[in-house]
């Protein structure tokens, strides 16, 4: 009998876990940024025709690396945030890939500053604010806010 009950907590412990944690505000892309390649439209701040045009050049630029298989791009006033996903087999080389990556980025657009990361936190919070750049009812100062924020978690990192 105890066990029965003990089981029952359990299984109903679980459930309410389950669903609160999917209860949060993401969009479908969002919650599966982590389990699948998204390669979502690059954000950008500024929206201007030739800004689109430069940013999906740049994604497809990054793309063309044999161990980059996802990447997240938002381009700011200033820098250019791009986030990335590494193939399973090459982890061991990251902070080498993003060394290259941005010597790369810097050499190929030398107008442009460049913060780049591989950080899965910060491709989950680009993905997360590209998502809310498609509703046009988003404003552009929480979008620039909310990009600072993420840039303050990369120099945290380092």
């Amino acid at each position: 009998m105890r066990t029965r009950i003990g089981f029952i907590c359990v299984v109903v412990l679980a459930l309410l876990t389950v669903m609160g944690c999917s209860a949060q505000d993401k969009s479908k892309d969002t919650r599966l940024a982590l389990l699948k390649t998204t390669n979502p439209h690059p954000a950008v701040l500024k929206e201007t025709e030739k800004e689109f045009e430069f940013a999906e050049g740049m994604q497809k630029y990054v793309l063309s690396y044999p161990e980059i298989y996802d990447v997240a791009i938002v381009t700011g006033e200033k820098k250019i945030l791009v986030a990335y996903k590494v193939k399973h087999l090459h982890r061991f080389r990251m902070k080498k890939i993003e060394k290259e990556l941005t010597k790369k980025l810097e050499k190929k657009y030398p107008d442009h500053k460049f913060v780049v990361s591989s950080d899965y936190k910060i491709f989950m919070e680009v993905v997360e604010l590209n998502d809310h750049l498609k509703d046009p009812n988003y404003s552009r100062e929480k979008a620039n806010k909310w990009f600072k924020d993420i840039l303050e978690l990369k120099k945290e990192q380092i």
